[in-house]
C-alpha cells in the first residue's frame, strides 16, 4: 500500500471503488488501523458509487510512529481532564483532523465526504468546521460532542477504555482481547462468529501491534477536551449521525447532542448496534450515507 507525506507526517493510504466516484475519506478511532474497516461496509460503500479513501491515523498502524514520546499515562490524563486540568499530548484532534484535510488536498481532491467512527467521529467533527472548504458532507459514526455532562461508559465498558491494550504482547493476546472486547463494546443484535473475529485479531497484530499509539491517540481525545463544542454549531457541511442504540462505549445520548449541536443534522439510530459496525447494519447505514452525500448536491 502506498504512503503518502502530508502535515509533517507519512499516511498510509488504501482506496476502494471507481477514483470517478464521489470521493468518501474513512477516518478510524482510537487505535484503528485501516485494515480493520469491515470490508462488507467497504464494499457497500463502493458498490453505492463512492472512492472509498481509508488510512492509518498518526502514530498508528503503517504511519509515522510518535516513538519519542513514550506511551501515555491514561489514567493520570483522565484525572487531569476532569479536573480541567491541561492535558500535554504529542498531538491534538486539530492535528489529526489537518492531517485528513491535506490528505485529500494531496491526492489531487479538492473536497470529499468524510466519514468518523469514535474518536474519529470527533476528528471528522473538528474537520468539518475547522476545514470547511475541504468537506463535502460529514458523517459522524458512534462519536460523542465531548459535552461536559453527556452520559459516560459505566462497568466493564469503562474499565476497558482505560485498560492497556493486549498487556501480554503476544499474538493469542491479541485474539483473545479482541473477543473480550467484543463481547465488552461489541453489538448484542448482531453477534460475530469467534474464529473471524480472532483471525481479524491475528492479521492487526502481525501487520502493526503498536499500543503505545493507542494509547497516545486517546491522549489527543483528551488534550482537545471539550473544545469543539463550541464549534459545532458553525458546521454547513450535510451531516448525518449514525449510532447504536446499544453502545455501552458512548452513550446514545452523545450521538443525540452532535445532532442537536450541528445545524440540520439528521439521525439514525440503529437497534440492536454496539460500538462496532456489523454486517446487518450495513445496508441502513450505506442507506444513510447516500441519502447524507446527495443533500451535498
Amino acid at each position: 500500500m502506498p504512503k503518502i507525506s502530508v502535515n509533517g507526517v507519512e499516511l498510509e493510504y488504501e482506496t476502494r471503488g471507481e477514483p470517478s466516484g464521489e470521493p468518501i475519506v474513512l477516518i478510524g478511532g482510537v487505535g484503528v488501523q485501516l485494515a480493520a474497516w469491515n470490508e462488507t461496509f467497504l464494499d457497500a460503500l463502493a458498490r453505492s458509487g463512492f472512492y472509498v479513501i481509508l488510512y492509518d491515523n498518526r502514530d498508528i498502524g503503517k504511519s509515522t510512529k510518535f516513538d519519542d514520546w513514550g506511551p501515555a499515562d491514561i489514567p493520570a490524563a483522565f484525572a487531569q481532564a476532569r479536573a480541567r486540568e491541561t492535558v500535554s499530548a504529542p498531538y491534538t484532534l486539530e492535528d489529526m483532523a489537518d492531517d485528513a484535510a491535506e490528505l485529500i488536498v494531496a491526492l489531487g481532491i479538492e473536497k470529499a465526504h468524510f466519514l468518523g467512527s469514535s474518536n474519529g467521529g470527533a476528528i471528522a467533527q473538528t474537520l468539518a468546521y475547522r476545514r470547511p472548504e475541504r468537506v463535502k458532507s460529514l458523517v459522524s459514526v458512534m462519536a460523542t460532542s465531548a459535552r461536559r455532562g453527556l452520559p459516560r461508559p459505566e462497568g466493564k465498558a469503562a474499565e476497558w477504555l482505560t485498560a492497556p491494550r493486549n498487556p501480554s504482547g503476544t499474538l493469542e493476546g491479541a485474539m483473545d482481547e479482541a473477543v473480550e472486547t467484543a463481547g465488552i463494546i461489541g453489538s448484542p443484535g448482531f453477534p460475530r462468529e469467534e474464529a473471524k473475529i480472532r483471525e481479524e485479531a491475528a492479521m492487526l497484530y502481525k501487520r502493526s501491534f503498536y499500543p503505545d499509539g493507542n494509547s497516545r491517540h486517546l491522549l489527543a481525545s483528551l488534550a482537545s477536551g471539550d473544545s469543539r463544542v463550541a464549534h459545532l454549531s458553525e458546521i454547513t457541511a450535510p451531516t448525518m449521525v449514525i449510532h447504536g442504540r446499544e453502545d455501552p462505549l458512548v452513550p446514545l445520548g452523545c450521538a443525540e447532542d452532535v445532532q442537536k449541536s450541528i445545524p440540520g443534522a439528521e439521525i439514525v439510530v440503529i437497534d440492536g448496534m454496539g460500538h462496532d459496525i456489523p454486517d446487518g447494519a450495513v445496508p441502513k447505514i450505506v442507506e444513510a450515507i447516500a441519502r447524507n452525500a446527495k443533500r451535498a448536491d
